[in-house]
């Protein structure tokens, strides 16, 4: 094995972001999409959770956690410094991503399936996440991005997880009192801006992987 393997599924708001910082860092990767409720041998041999995403990097070494293909990839070559001057960013990107990946992702699960939890209104379960909404909103009021005005870890890992919740009710979105989360999410959409064009390039559509297909690389 010569390059990184990826596998990963495309709307996979955890895989989005290790594909942004594989990207981002050049890292010549072995991209493999693949069918979550029918994992391939090949993952199910090095990942016993057999989820996405995973990095099967040449050592033989496997990242089977996001954030940490993250920081891996940014430990290679960060050219923006997306870690921060002595990765200066390191520990309050950490932080953030903690609150997002646990308390605010199950927000974001109970409000897009909120169907299938009557317990609740769906207004329920957004007012849930609008907690770490504001939280974000607050931060953004100072700075162009999450930690400063430049892109960051931080902006990376928390932007696919905020566009899915934006996505569940969009004309609510656009009405909210977040006018500079609105902005921020915007900056990743609006093909103008360097951080959309990285999402746009992670964002190709690629059959499913199988055995003996040529290899896309990321």
């Amino acid at each position: 094995m010569n390059n990184a393997i990826l596998y990963s599924f495309r709307r996979c708001p955890y895989a989005m972001r290790a594909r942004f910082a594989l990207k981002y860092a050049g890292i010549k990767t072995e991209l493999r999409e693949i069918d979550l409720n029918n994992p391939p041998e090949e993952l199910v041999a090095i990942s016993e959770a057999a989820t996405v995403p995973v990095l099967h990097l040449p050592d033989g070494r496997v990242i089977d956690e996001s954030w940490d293909i993250v920081k891996w990839a940014v430990k290679q070559n960060d050219p923006e410094d997306w870690a921060g001057d002595h990765e200066q960013y390191l520990t309050e990107s950490e932080m953030l991503i903690e609150m997002n990946d646990y308390s605010f992702k199950q927000d974001l699960d109970l409000y897009k399936y909120a169907d299938r939890h009557p317990e609740h209104p769906m207004e329920y379960y957004r007012e849930q996440g609008e907690e770490f909404l504001q939280e974000l909103e607050e931060r953004l009021t100072e700075t162009r991005f999450l930690l400063s005005d430049r892109l960051s870890l931080a902006d990376i890992g928390i932007f696919p997880f905020v566009r899915q919740f934006a996505m569940v009710d969009e004309a609510w979105f656009e009405q909210s009192p977040y006018p500079n989360l609105r902005r921020w999410l915007n900056g990743f959409l609006d093909p103008d801006h360097k951080e959309a064009q990285l999402f746009a390039a992670i964002m190709e559509k690629y059959e499913l992987w199988q055995q003996g297909d040529p290899a896309i690389f990321l």
